[in-house]
């Protein structure tokens, strides 16, 4: 395999496994969000 084959493959699993990460990342904090949902506190309740 030359470099420049082997360099596009690193660039598409890199970029790959970032969006994927990012990605379950967002199903994280929605799947919080969706259990623990934002309540206003007494500090909203003042302004």
């Amino acid at each position: 395999m030359d470099n420049t084959i082997f360099g596009l493959t690193m660039l598409v699993v890199g970029m790959g496994g970032t969006l994927a990460s990012l990605f379950f990342i967002t199903l994280v904090i929605c799947a919080l969000t969706a259990f623990f949902p934002v309540r206003p506190g007494k500090e909203e309740e003042k302004k």
